[in-house]
């Protein structure tokens, strides 16, 4: 296997470090736009295994070229979603197997946004479908954290846990602290502005998808380990658009708990044009809103020594279990700040997203994982994932999940 790593920012960076001990591919090429930055991560790793390279993920030629010049088999998308399409295309150009942690972006409804579903994330993706297939070619979408490992737990659910799942019901919170900002969001804030401000996206059987208000139905959810009682609201996210395709839950959710400063400040950015991506015109130069922000703001990837706390990725699974009995389960996995800045100089929330595409590369190149079209992690046996995340390392990754269960919870209004 040799794997390409487009994007050496905080993402590509933790995946390249956990890819250091592992033994199953032959060379790992990290490209970003900046050469400098992919080379500052491969002399940092001291591996002759990995070398760098400069791409231009907007471009998908460039992307193709890259790909037949170091004769890569697989191809890591760790950019901004808007890379997406041009990354991917590129990939199916150059016959390489394609992931990504995030898919195509979607576009509102222009007249009803928060009435009718418009253009869905990964909608441009999965148009595609048939061409990978009949190509023989796998396109791995949504392998992070969230979209990722949340969906293999879903697939988990379905298969080992419960006869029949009411809802599955993604909640994602932490109690991270980042010392001396008074805002720094732990992960990419053209993002975390795309997926937050977008109508929300639910799914429910015989109704299909529908949208609601950004940061709707507030709920308190107590998270494990530690963090506690956190207040979490809807917001677009892929498990909403690829649980459906493969599992048979009655409804499907997205929760995540950003804190009543973090909803404001987006709503701020929202009001004042600020989360915009078309350029204006500053004193004669072209340039994003939404770029400025990001520029004005820490890099996600340099402030893990700043930051305490640890970061909760789950799925809050409601139905029938194995037994017949009704049955309410949290399928979860924690990451502490401490422990993943001393074993990988990364911060928790771009290492545990990092991770996951790491394990589906080594499934792949096992061949316990394969497949052909455009496949969400739900569409592969989630036990073999779930037993290499949590085995004790060298064998494995070392990064046990957890499984809670707990009351059920008070019915949804449709």
């Amino acid at each position: 296997m040799r794997i390409l790593i487009i994007g050496a920012g905080g993402v590509g960076s933790a995946a390249a470090r956990i890819l250091r001990r592992r033994d199953f591919f032959e060379t790992v090429v990290i490209a970003d736009y900046d050469p400098a930055r992919p080379q500052a991560l491969v002399d940092e790793l001291g591996d002759e295994r990995f070398a760098a390279a400069q791409v231009d993920a907007s471009n998908a030629e460039s992307v193709a070229s890259l790909l037949r010049e170091h004769s890569a088999t697989h191809v890591l998308n760790a950019v901004d979603p808007r890379f997406v399409m041009p990354i991917f295309d590129g990939a199916f150009a150059a016959g390489a197997t394609y992931l990504d942690m995030a898919m195509s972006l979607s576009q509102r409804h222009p007249d009803r946004p928060y009435e009718e579903v418009g253009v869905k994330l990964g909608d441009a993706q999965f148009a595609k479908e048939q061409e990978w297939q009949d190509a023989g070619r796998l396109a791995l979408v949504g392998i992070g954290v969230e979209p990722g490992l949340s969906d293999v737990f879903a697939r988990y659910a379905e298969d080992e846990l419960f006869d029949e799942i009411d809802e599955l019901g993604v909640r994602d919170g932490a109690n991270l602290v980042v010392a001396g900002y008074d805002f720094a969001p732990s992960f990419s804030i053209w993002t975390t502005i795309e997926e937050c401000l977008n109508p929300p996206v639910i799914y429910e059987e015989g109704k299909g998808w529908y949208v609601t208000e950004p940061f709707s139905e507030p709920e308190v959810f107590d998270f494990p380990d530690g963090i506690g009682p956190v207040e979490c609201v809807n917001v677009e996210h892929e498990e909403v658009l690829l649980m459906p395709r493969w599992t048979k839950a009655k409804r499907v959710t997205f929760k995540y708990g950003l804190g009543d400063e973090f909803i404001e400040v987006l709503r701020v950015l929202n009001k004042l044009g600020l989360d915009k991506t078309d350029p204006l015109t500053v004193k004669g130069v072209q340039v994003s809103p939404r770029d400025v922000v990001a520029a004005a703001l820490p890099d996600p990837a340099t402030i893990g020594d700043k930051m305490s706390g640890k970061t909760c990725a789950g799925v809050w699974v409601t139905g029938t279990g194995k037994d017949g009995q009704p049955r309410s389960t949290y399928l979860y996995h924690v990451a502490d700040n401490e422990q993943t800045m001393r074993e990988d100089n990364s911060q928790a929330v771009v290492w545990q997203t990092a991770i996951n595409p790491v394990i589906a590369f080594e499934l792949l190149a096992r061949g316990t994982w394969s497949g052909t079209g455009v496949l969400g992690p739900e569409a592969f046996d989630a036990k073999p994932f779930l037993e290499l995340l949590a085995a004790p390392k060298p064998e494995g990754y070392g990064s046990p999940w957890g499984m809670r269960e707990q009351p059920h919870p008070v019915p949804s209004e449709a």
